[in-house]
């Protein structure tokens, strides 16, 4: 379960689909009966949790050895062109990072903002000064969760792989989360094993040995146009090769967690797995 530190664990985005309910401790304790090692607790659609609740669900996952982690609400960014919604896409990362840690989740993933009509350059300048004066906030609040800005399918969204890099390696505190599938869709390449071995290699030069012990990894099959993304897939819906993927992050001692985003996240997140320890 959650307590291995040699190997990569395997869960959901959110609750299972055929857990006995749809709160987050009934979708933990699911996650222990299935025998899956972590769940993201989404906060999509904003962050409607309280703290004796959030009590509740670290001392469960405690119990149960499950990993936590948090997605931030999509409506996030720090690129925005109107100050207001730039400190209250703010306001509403410090407050998933802050129940996050209740919770004892360790990592919060979030959607950095949009192009809109300023540069790439323009963008990485608003999105680094943002995320900065968060990760002080942070550390000032001694808050132990790290926040990971997470690659992007879209065209139109801050989050290539290189983008997102580059920031991490930029602000001290912030680590990647990289969606396999949205880098795919992004590119329309990188779905093959030689890709996703120069993926995981760019990963380990630019952010270091320790980046690929500890990742957090997204993934599901999916449709995507021109634009990029479209919509979720799942795996054996998709054209993704997954099986060449759990080869690369097997060759490469990847480690970490991986969350399951397909529309069954919790049959194909016990597919992964399998196939994981097949190797």
């Amino acid at each position: 379960m959650a307590t291995a530190n040699n190997e990569l664990l395997f869960g959901t985005a959110g609750v299972p689909q055929n857990s006995s309910g749809p709160s987050s401790l009934e979708g933990i304790r699911h996650i222990e009966k299935i025998d899956l090692d972590c769940m993201e607790i989404e906060f999509v659609k904003g962050v409607k949790l309280g703290a004796e609740t959030a009590r509740k669900i670290r001392d469960q996952a405690a119990e149960s050895q499950v990993r936590l982690s948090v997605h931030a609400p999509y409506y996030i960014n720090l690129n925005s062109p109107e100050e207001g919604k730039r400190l209250a896409s703010q306001e509403r990362l410090l407050t998933s990072a802050r129940m996050a840690a209740i919770c004892g989740a360790q990592n919060v993933v979030f959607h950095p903002g949009y192009y809109g009509k300023t540069s790439p350059e323009f963008t990485f300048d608003r999105i680094a000064e943002g995320l900065s004066e968060l990760v002080s906030i942070l550390k000032k609040e001694r808050i132990p969760v790290v926040l990971r800005p997470e690659t992007m399918g879209k065209r139109s969204q801050f989050g290539s792989l290189e983008e997102t890099l580059f920031l991490c390696r930029k602000i001290d505190g912030i680590q990647p989360c990289i969606d396999f599938s949205h880098i795919y869709a992004r590119e329309g390449k990188a779905n093959s094993y030689d890709e996703f071995s120069r993926i995981l290699k760019k990963i380990e030069k630019k952010l270091g040995a320790s980046a690929m012990k500890n990742m957090h990894i997204h993934v599901s099959g999916v449709a995507y146009t021109q634009k990029g993304e479209r919509k979720h897939l799942n795996l054996r819906d998709s054209d993704f090769r997954y099986d060449d993927w759990i080869q690369a992050l097997k060759d490469h001692h990847a480690l970490g967690t991986v969350i399951c985003e397909s529309p069954h996240q919790e049959m194909d997140a016990l597919m992964l797995k399998k196939l994981y320890h097949s190797k």
